[in-house]
């Protein structure tokens, strides 16, 4: 009989330690989830599905190097609750690289270009942001030629079709003569090869895998990269930019119709030339810029928004003047917020090159760029006061079905 008390005994207490050790490693596993966050990164891509961001690739420094961030995995930020979720992804994977250009369409985040181990590609890649398998396609064209190797481009959504414009890349020799579309990069050549940026229009037909490079008529942009692109309607707008010593300040259209360039001369005051900064498509009929790098190399945190219809430059006042920002990502959200995640908050100018960025962020920043509804209001009032209020806590059950369920997805921190 003692025997089997003694036995019991045992078990009872082994069984509670190890529900302890259990409850615990939950409770540590559920806070590592709440305090899950993408790592700091600049140069990588992001879109808005729903209400989640989606981050993929880019690079950061550690230990005095600049490592590319792993390409295996996409980063979701639930732009309800504020929490970080990683998944992995499988298939075709593209390779680590910075630089990269993207877009979202039909379901599916695009990418094309950009700077990886062996330098600029050309390569387009599509994702499915819907099905949560998270499975690469590497897109083989059915007919046309891809654009030639770049990275830092922009692009344009129109029509089930994807415009790119511009950037840093290479060419043979023998194709950059006489190419009034490429400014040879004079302190890169290399034997028969060139770098340097373009002005070109490349077209991808996603219905019907094709590329093809449009006549277009009007006068065009001057060739550049690190330039910003966004799309009203059928209009593809591109901003600044960096070509050899310059970063110009001007504004230009594409119809993407009739193929046809027209330069915008802005009747206000105008934001200052810059690169590696972000334009946002906001409402049918404005443009939000934020950040990037003037012309004296120091990085920028001003916010200015355009009417293309008045061609007016107006810059607001915002809470994160003391967060400059460069080669990060800025898309719209719901209500027409503007959430810029990441990019580099410091820039120092090395001798000859462009390259060091320091100060990786991995901030979530959201701008506010059109007033809010009352529904928005009154969700965001009782989910930042009902912690603090039991009041409020009591009166929750009362709120209208959707209110209610609309807050509790707000203050929920369980992914």
């Amino acid at each position: 009989m003692e025997i089997f008390v003694h036995f019991f005994l045992s078990f009872s207490l082994c069984f509670h330690l190890l529900r302890t050790f259990l409850e615990t490693m939950d409770s540590a596993v559920e806070k590592h989830c709440v305090e899950l966050i993408a790592l700091e990164r600049s140069g990588h891509t992001a879109v808005v599905e729903g209400n989640a961001l989606h981050v993929w690739g880019g690079y950061m420094s550690t230990a005095g190097s600049e490592v590319f961030l792993p390409s295996d995995e996409i980063w979701l930020y639930d732009l309800q609750r504020g929490v970080w979720e990683m998944c992995q992804m499988s298939g075709e994977i593209p390779p680590p690289m910075s630089g990269t250009c993207s877009c979202f369409l039909n379901g599916h985040m695009y990418i094309f270009g950009g700077y990886d181990d062996m330098g600029q590609t050309n390569q387009l890649y599509r994702v499915n942001l819907l099905d949560g398998d998270y499975s690469w396609k590497k897109v083989k064209a059915e007919s046309g030629s891809p654009p030639s190797p770049r990275d830092k481009l922009c692009c344009w959504v129109f029509n089930n079709r994807v415009t790119y414009f511009g950037g840093y890349g290479h060419k043979t020799l023998d194709d950059i003569m006489d190419d009034k579309s490429f400014i040879v990069d004079t302190a890169s050549l290399e034997q028969n090869v060139g770098w340097g940026w373009n002005n070109e229009v490349h077209i991808f037909d996603t219905t019907l895998a094709s590329w093809r490079e449009p006549q277009s008529s009007g006068r065009a942009p001057a060739p550049r990269a690190a330039h910003a692109g966004a799309t009203l309607g059928h209009k593809g707008y591109v901003y600044g930019g960096r070509v050899l010593e310059t970063t110009p300040s001007d504004i230009h259209c594409l119809d993407l119709e009739s193929w046809t360039w027209s330069e915008i001369v802005p009747t206000s005051t105008v934001p200052g030339g810059r690169s590696w900064h972000s334009l946002t498509a906001v409402s049918d009929n404005t443009l939000f810029l934020f950040g990037g790098l003037n012309v004296d190399c120091k990085p920028m945190s001003d916010r200015w928004v355009l009417d293309v219809d008045t061609k007016t430059w107006r810059e607001f006042d915002h809470p994160n003047n003391n967060k400059p920002r460069l080669w990060h990502t800025a898309s719209q959200a719901k209500d027409s917020d503007v959430i810029v995640f990441g990019g580099s908050c410091d820039y120092v100018l090395l001798v000859g090159t462009y390259e060091n960025l320091t100060g990786h962020s991995n901030d979530a920043l959201v701008f506010q760029t059109q007033p809010y509804p009352l529904f928005r209001i009154c969700v965001d009032c009782i989910a930042k006061n009902v912690n603090n209020c039991k009041m409020l806590q009591n009166q929750l059950p009362s709120l209208p079905q959707k209110l209610l369920e609309a807050v509790q997805r707000r203050t929920s921190r369980n992914i």
